[in-house]
């Protein structure tokens, strides 16, 4: 990937936007992560078909309204880095999402697009009414350093959670991040939009 044209924008991303983006600059950021060892739920390798065809998943999910994706695009309008939000679909849990994939492309790293990405998502699960937000990444990953940084405490590491691309279990580190005042207390949680 080329350097960008213009600054790079964060962008929330219609369902529509999402299958126009899964098999070209979705796909690639999915298989680039995947190729560069990120435990993401896949094991390489990952071929572009079978990223392309999770991306569309994911959009069918957002026009049901349980998962909302961001996009960080490049001067030139290509996906160079995106998050997901998850919400919670247990009546007890509608106060709570999860943020899920995080990925920025490998040739687009430094520039601050996981955090800005991060923000996006928290920012906007506080607007709609989400007072918690979960996440599980890889224990010592790079992630973790993003993520204490942001604010997000640790809960707990549970060894072996997962196989990374390589099919290696390793140990999952869980963290949350308090949005604002959870139903305990008397207070309620907005409605989901």
């Amino acid at each position: 990937m080329e350097r960008p044209l213009a600054p790079d924008r964060v962008e929330l991303l219609t369902p529509d936007a999402v299958r126009a983006h899964a098999a070209d600059g979705l796909a690639a950021l999915l298989v680039d992560a995947v190729d560069g060892g990120a435990s993401v739920g896949f094991p390489a390798p990952l071929d572009a078909a079978g990223a392309a065809s999770w991306w569309l998943r994911a959009a069918g999910e957002a026009e049901e309204g349980v998962r909302e994706v961001w996009a960080a695009l490049d001067g030139a309008g290509r996906p160079v880095g995106a998050v997901t939000l998850v919400r919670a679909g247990a009546a007890n849990g509608r106060h709570r999402g999860e943020i899920a994939r995080l990925l920025v492309h490998r040739s687009a790293r430094g520039r601050g697009l996981g955090r800005r990405l991060l923000a996006a998502a928290e920012a906007h699960a506080a607007a709609t009414g989400l007072t918690l937000l979960v996440l599980d990444t890889q224990t010592d990953s790079p992630a973790e350093r993003l993520y204490r940084g942001a604010g997000w405490t640790a809960a707990g590491t549970i060894p072996d959670y997962a196989a990374d691309p390589a099919g290696v279990l390793r140990a999952t580190t869980l963290y949350y991040k308090r949005l604002g005042r959870g139903l305990s207390g008397g207070s309620e949680a907005r409605p989901r939009p």
